[in-house]
This record gives C-alpha cells, structure tokens and sequence, in this order.
C-alpha cells in the first residue's frame, strides 16, 4: 500500500526547516549569490560554516534585494553545529568515492526533504569553491546529491549548484499546493519521522555522539586501530545512516557499548552517563 500524497508543506514551514548550509566559502560575493538564490524560490534558512569574509559588502551587493536572508545568516564554527539538531543532511558531491555511498539526483533529495521539512530540521549542504565537502563532511551525510552536468565541463558556481537545489524544493512545494498525485519519490515505507512511529528520529548531534563511542569501543577491545584505520569506520558508517536511527535506537546502541566497556574493564563514565537506555521504555524494546 502506498503513502496518500502528503498535506501541502507552506513556505514558511520550508523557510524554518530547510537549512541551507555553506562550508568555508572563500569568496563573500557567492554569499550574496546563495542568499538571491535562496530568496527566489522562497528559501530564507542559511548557515555558514567558519565563511572566509562575512558580512561585507561584497556579499550584500551580490544579494541584489536578498538582504533580509543575510541579515538572518547563522555563522556557526563547524559543520557538527550546523547539523546538531537535523535528523536529514544530504551533501552535493561531484565525485565518486573509493566507499561507495547512497547518490541521489536533485529531483530526488528535494522529494526526500519534502518529506521531513513538515517535522524537523534538514540540512543541505555544500562544499568549497575549490574542492567541495571532504570525505569526513561527507560522511556525516545520509545522501549525496550528485547534479548531472556535462561530464567535459562538470565545475558549477556555488550559487549555481544551490540554485538548482532550491528550485527543486520549489516544485515540490508548488506541485503539493494542486492538492496533485502523489511523488515518486515518496516511499510506501513508515520510519523515524514518520506519522505512526514511535520515537523521534535521532539528530546529527545523537550521531556522532554514537560514532565517537562506537570508535572508541573499538579501540578499546584491540578490533580498530586510529593509527592504521582502513575503511573500517568510513564502512560502519555508512551502515548505520542507511538505518536512520531514531533516539532510543541510538539509546540502545550506546548502551550496549557502554556494557562492553565495562565488561572489558575500559568503561567510561562519561559515555555511561549519557548512553543508558531509560528504564520507563525498555520493555518497549
């Protein structure tokens, strides 16, 4: 059976939890470029990850009336800020990567960021003018959005790559004020997030609490080595956003890391005090 189309999502509602966030750009005037880029498709949420020059008046000037969007820029210290509390965060890729990840085309992302915009957060993010997001940014995503441009002329401005992203969220939106068909991209599944599950969906912030205490486990039973890490982490990674963990999931998993420490004698009070699973909800398990 499939999900009945979704209730229209109103502008405000994408304006509040569609977050648009840019990592160490370089130049102030693609900042300007981004905020007109956000305002035409009725985008206003923008976040800025330790930006190279902002504000200014070069940046100003290239917003060309989208003043208001750079008045109301959030200027955070690092990209984990920026996502502590999204429970969706797709990032643009314009390359392959030696792991493989989840890669989806514009169209796509914007259906799937339809889908929470109405619940919680969702971050979009991009990379620097020069090289985009790295590998570790990358791996903080759920997707990779990837826009197929001409393969003998691949380089998009920063403003263009956010530009075509925002205008899929506008037809999204639009599409869903004809009260229309339901969209493809729409999944005939219930998770986190979802009407109907149980508990809300972890956020970035939970996440990465868990990767740190999952590497950390690993050390301490000799399986992961920091010195010499492979793929392992990248891998484990990769499995557990496939999951889209909700936060007693996380719960659950930190409290079975904790057990192991103490069982081998490593156990840390830090992450015991913040990983045990609440009594109330374990015959819910």
């Amino acid at each position: 059976m499939h999900k009945p189309a979704l209730p229209a999502v109103g502008a405000d509602t994408f304006n509040d939890q569609i977050r648009i966030v840019l990592v160490e750009t370089s130049h102030s005037g693609n900042i300007g470029a981004v905020a007109r880029a956000m305002k035409n498709m009725s985008l206003g949420n923008l976040w800025l990850v330790n930006p190279q020059s902002f504000p200014d008046e070069t940046s100003y000037a290239r917003s060309a009336g989208a003043s208001d969007v750079l008045d109301r820029a959030r200027v955070v210290g690092s990209l984990d800020e920026a996502l502590e509390d999204c429970v969706l965060v797709m990032g643009t890729s314009a390359r392959g990567r030696k792991v493989p990840w989840p890669v989806i085309a514009p169209p796509a992302a914007a259906g799937i960021a339809r889908e929470y915009a109405g619940k919680e957060p969702v971050a979009l993010v991009f990379g620097r003018e020069n090289h985009g997001l790295s590998n570790d940014e990358l791996q903080r995503c759920h997707y990779h959005i990837h826009i197929p441009s001409n393969p003998d002329y691949s380089s998009l401005n920063l403003s263009m790559a956010v530009q075509v992203m925002c205008y899929e969220l506008r037809m999204h939106y639009l599409r869903s004020l004809e009260g229309g068909k339901e969209s493809p991209y729409l999944k005939s599944m219930v998770e986190p997030g979802d009407e109907g599950w149980d508990v809300a969906p972890a956020t970035a912030g939970d996440v990465e609490g868990f990767f740190d205490h999952l590497e950390q486990v690993l050390v301490d039973v000799d399986f992961h080595r920091r010195n010499n890490p492979r793929q392992l982490m990248t891998r484990l990674r990769r499995l557990f956003q496939r999951a889209k963990l909700d936060q007693m999931e996380i719960n659950i998993l930190r409290g079975i890391l904790t057990a192991v420490q103490k069982s081998a004698g490593t156990n840390d009070k830090t992450n015991r005090d913040d990983a045990s699973v609440p009594e109330q909800d374990e015959n819910h398990v």
